[in-house]
């Protein structure tokens, strides 16, 4: 018992304090410099790339829904995303309900 607590101590140790020295040195960090602009759009472009990938060849339970239904859900989201101000959890809120709602009620559309 003991061991697992160790082990989650070092787990949070581990995370924390990266944490901390990026709280610590992000004061001598210029936010404008081209490197973390740099640094921040590639962020975005992984991010993107999963979405993409999660939508165009997804695994799981999600490969079971149509590429229409899922391509329904991706524009429900950004629709409810940029509708709502910006915000996520009405985009993803809204992208699922639309997924699910198809699956349970809807038939293939467009490539079925």
């Amino acid at each position: 018992m003991s061991g697992m607590w160790a082990m989650i101590g070092a787990a949070l140790v581990a995370c924390y304090l990266w944490r901390a020295l990026g709280v610590a040195l992000s004061r001598r960090i210029d936010a404008e410099a081209p490197i973390i602009r740099w640094i921040g759009c590639v962020a975005y472009a992984m991010l993107a790339a999963t979405f993409v990938r999660l939508i165009v060849l997804p695994t799981g339970t999600l490969a079971g829904a149509p590429l229409d239904h899922r391509l329904l859900g991706c524009a429900a989201a950004l629709a409810a995303f940029y509708g709502l101000r910006r915000n996520a959890l009405a985009g993803t809120a809204s992208g699922v309900a639309v997924v699910i709602g198809l699956a349970y009620f809807g038939r293939p559309l467009l490539f079925g």
